[in-house]
């Protein structure tokens, strides 16, 4: 066996081949060895000045091991064979302490494999390679010059500019016969900036889209006044009274109310006791105009992938359909423990199907309506399904804008709010694993004053 940790040319297929048939020879039942490559670039800029550079490379190696009933997992980052092998012997022995878990076991082989080809994921650009610092440098000024050239600038204490990008490749051998390689790449640009306005305050807002490919991004101009849009709705923001309201989530916040599904719905929480969900498969959770999906199969999909974390083939799967909860996320070793059909141990892309309407003709038609931007703190219980959250955002009257808030709180609970559903505008997020249009909730709780 030759893995040198400093030939970083040499296959990754080889080197997680060849740990994993040494852990096996070293007395392992079952081993899964992953082995990852990646490469990561970020810059900033501040006040014309480039503020900070990175460049990170890693190299690593994962196991998870099975020897007689009894599973840990391990992970290096020294590949030199006499360190691989010192490493792999005290991760078995190791093993061999624990407590038997003969739920840990692997899938059966046929359970595995890829779930979709890597072109149709469509997950690396091949124009990464060609990336060097001269025309980052230039992007990042680029992006510089759009806030530079924003009008009325006369509020502006200070913006941050930000680029980063990434490649990386991994590979899985197993001892269940499965073997994947995946690549990708991974591009990202944001704009913070803060206002100031009398009376001392300094409100902050920021604009940030990330995506598999460059060209996907949306352009300088672009993010520049949209950060600059979110700030001036931080001007003179503030409570109004509280009380029930129809609430309008904005597409790039609705993660944080959609996530409330998170929990209760995984097979840990459920086998902990710590689920308001678990025995409602089967059952309305929601309007019946409310549906989710997880799909993990989407041409450049942020949360995109041929299999999941047991190497499972990675396939759509209705989570809500028609307000109904159709599926947990139950990873082979949970299933197991609750005698239940595996589906998939994590989340990929979260959508939501789109509606008819746009969020001006919603707005249009409701007398007074919140529209959430953002979120500032809060907590969730997924036992009670009860959830408090800090808020920005925007009152709405007959769709004009008429105050900009903050200092408020929305609460609910899971078991309610998805039944408080109304109705999905036509705008969806796609620069995220959730991708939702905006979302329209009718009555919702607001504490202000």
């Amino acid at each position: 066996m030759s893995v040198d940790t400093h030939d970083n040319s040499r296959p990754l297929l080889d080197v997680a081949t060849e740990a994993h048939d040494l852990a096996r020879s070293l007395g392992a039942d079952e081993v899964s060895c992953s082995v990852s490559r990646s490469t990561e670039v970020s810059l900033q800029r501040r006040a014309g000045k480039l503020e900070q550079a990175q460049r990170a490379t890693s190299l690593g190696l994962s196991v998870s091991l099975l020897v007689g009933d009894r599973f840990s997992s391990h992970a290096t980052s020294d590949m030199r064979p006499s360190a691989l092998r010192a490493f792999l012997e005290r991760a078995v022995e190791a093993t061999r302490a624990l407590e038997p878990e003969v739920e840990r076991r692997q899938a059966d082989g046929a359970l595995c494999g890829r779930g979709t080809s890597d072109e149709v994921l469509d997950q690396v650009d091949v124009g990464w390679a060609s990336l060097d610092a001269r025309r980052r440098g230039q992007l990042a000024e680029e992006l510089e010059a759009a806030v530079d050239a924003l009008p009325s600038r006369s509020r502006l204490v200070s913006a941050t500019v930000g680029l980063g990008d990434s490649s990386s490749e991994s590979v899985r051998v197993m001892t269940n016969g499965f073997v994947g390689e995946h690549r990708g790449t991974g591009f990202g640009m944001s704009v913070e900036m803060t206002l100031e306005e009398p009376g001392g305050r300094r409100p902050e807002a920021y604009s940030y889209y990330g995506a598999n490919h460059w060209a996907d991004i949306p352009g300088p101009k672009h993010l520049a006044e949209e950060a600059w849009g979110r700030a001036e709705q931080r001007l003179g923001s503030g409570p109004i009274a509280s009380g029930r309201y129809p609430m309008l989530l904005e597409n790039h916040a609705a993660g944080r109310i959609l996530g409330t599904l998170g929990g209760p719905i995984s097979g840990a929480e459920i086998h902990q006791g710590r689920s308001c969900l678990a025995g409602k498969k089967g059952e309305a959770i929601g309007n019946a105009k409310f549906s989710l999906y997880d799909d993990p199969t989407i041409p450049r999909g942020l949360g995109s992938r041929p299999w999941d974390g047991d190497a499972m083939k990675a396939v759509p799967m209705p989570i809500v359909e028609a307000g109904v909860l159709q599926n947990y996320y139950l990873s082979l070793y949970y299933a197991r423990k609750l005698g239940m059909a595996p589906t998939t141990g994590g989340r990929s892309n979260w959508v939501v199907p789109k509606g008819a309407r746009s969020r001006a003709q919603i707005l249009a038609e409701l007398p007074k309506c919140i529209v959430v931007t953002g979120f500032l703190g809060g907590n969730g219980n997924g036992l009670t399904g009860d959830f408090s959250y800090g808020i920005q955002g925007v009152l709405y009257e007959h769709g004009v804008a008429t105050a900009n808030l903050s200092e408020m709180n929305l609460s609910g609970s899971v078991l309610e709010i998805f039944h408080q559903f109304a109705e999905a505008a036509d705008d969806p997020y796609v620069y995220s694993g959730v991708r939702s249009p905006s979302l329209l909730f009718d009555g919702v709780q607001f504490s202000g004053v």
